[in-house]
């Protein structure tokens, strides 16, 4: 037995090591754009070729309809460009795409509202400010694609910088373990907000407590003669598998409850599986494989669950940031599937207790519920005032997730008081605004030109 004790680093020595990392990277050069040569339409392409190529018309579509929708489908391009430009180097648990409608609401085990981030795809190991920085550009580009002025957008993006700022330096000062419990339940949290944002978190809310598995189950299904629930197939969003797939279903399912919880492997025993289709979801997910399984038993009771395909992290294979040992290796024997299932037990308050994995043909998948309670705040139906509050919220819970991390108090130490970061991240934020909106317009363009007719 080894009995030598070396104790951890305390609170105020993390504090004076991320102090010291403002030598190496200056808070004011957060505000730096990459410099060298970017291909932004060649980034796009090459994720292109990884999609099923029926559906890269559909992705195309759907990133051409706004400023905002391109925005949210250009993770790798993001990374590519932070990647080249200086960063603090303090890394901590990232959501890799923190953008302002990758936020939401969802059901906890004691079925209590929770408000949190809710796509965990691109989730790996990265700098701190790069979650950040996706969240100020998002207001910046959303609160342009609503038509809000310049000094609105200004004020909620500066609300949600200094609420960052604040929130890790006071999650620095609570215990580990405090950190780990703390979680936004949305009832509790409603004393905060003004009338206004009140009313407009009351409509989301009541828009989430719709969206149950049982209503999807309704209207995705219809019953045959013998009682079975099949999905009502409708292309391109809801299409027959693969035969590849349909055959291993079973074993599929099998590898999936072998990571998940005892409990729930024991309660999907109560279920027999009734149907597997395609689904078509979200903006950049477009093209990658995303599956539901309906689960039925003897009564017509239903789980719906929904496999989505796990890829190389964005923050990884364009941002070029090396993983921890613990991390790299469990992506090496469990897959990619493990990595966002694992962040995601990390980054949120309280996280989905269906959460599993497997390892397809060729394809790692992560596992979730399908509409348990599930729901956005859509920011084009929000006024100025619960515009800046929901700015706020989702920098508070950015802050949340990044305290896990053993790294936050050197996070803090860096910032210090906040005004040198609000600034240079507030600059940043305006300047790749403009350089998303040009991305977006020879995006735009090139798809004109190709659907243009040959003189």
């Amino acid at each position: 037995m080894n009995t030598e004790w070396s104790p951890l680093p305390t609170r105020d020595e993390l504090l004076k090591a991320g102090k010291a990392a403002r030598q190496r990277t200056p808070r004011r050069r957060l505000a730096e754009l990459a410099s060298g040569p970017r291909d932004p339409l060649g980034i796009i392409a090459a994720q292109n070729t990884t999609r099923t190529p029926e559906l890269v018309p559909l992705r195309t579509q759907r990133m051409a309809a706004s400023a905002f929708a391109f925005y949210r489908g250009t993770a790798a391009l993001m990374a590519a460009d932070l990647a080249d430009a200086p960063h603090s180097g303090i890394l901590v648990a990232s959501c890799g795409d923190a953008h302002v409608s990758n936020f939401g609401f969802y059901a906890s085990q004691q079925r209590s509202l929770m408000f949190d981030l809710n796509d965990f795809d691109e989730a790996a190991w990265a700098p701190w400010e790069w979650d950040v920085k996706r969240l100020a550009a998002s207001i910046v580009i959303g609160g342009r694609a609503t038509g809000r002025s310049a000094k609105l957008i200004d004020k909620a993006v500066r609300a949600a910088l200094t609420t960052y700022t604040t929130g890790i330096a006071t999650a620095s000062a609570l215990s580990p373990t405090d950190r780990y419990f703390t979680h936004f339940d949305v009832e509790a949290s409603q004393s905060m907000f003004d009338k206004a944002s009140r009313k407009a978190v009351r409509a989301s809310i009541r828009q989430a407590q719709r969206r149950t598995g049982e209503r999807a189950v309704r209207k995705l299904t219809a019953a045959d003669a013998d009682g079975r629930r099949l999905f009502q197939r409708e292309a391109p969003t809801m299409t027959d598998v693969e035969p590849v797939v349909r055959g291993a279903v079973e074993d599929l399912i099998g590898q999936y409850c072998r990571s998940t919880s005892a409990d729930i492997a024991l309660l999907l025993d109560h279920y027999t599986i009734s149907d597997v289709v395609r689904r078509v979801v979200g903006v950049g997910s477009v093209g990658t494989r995303c599956y539901l399984v309906l689960f039925q038993d003897g009564d017509d009771n239903t789980v719906l669950l929904q496999p989505k395909q796990a890829a190389r992290s964005v923050l990884v294979e364009y941002g070029r940031i090396p993983q921890p040992d613990r991390l790299a290796t469990l992506i090496e024997t469990e897959g990619e599937g493990a990595r966002v299932v694992d962040l995601q037990r990390v980054l949120q308050g309280l996280s989905d207790p269906f959460l599993g994995y497997l390892r397809g043909p060729n394809t790692d998948y992560y596992v979730r519920q399908f509409h348990d309670m599930k729901g956005s705040v859509e920011i084009e139906e929000l006024d100025d005032t619960p515009f800046v509050t929901y700015a706020r919220a989702c920098a508070a819970v950015v802050a949340r997730a990044h305290s896990q991390s053993v790294t936050a108090t050197e996070v803090a130490g860096y910032i210090g008081r906040g005004r040198r970061v609000t600034a240079s991240l507030l600059e940043w934020a305006h300047d790749y605004a403009d350089i998303s909106r040009a991305d977006y317009d020879a995006f735009v363009a090139a798809q004109q030109t190709e659907a243009a007719p040959t003189p």
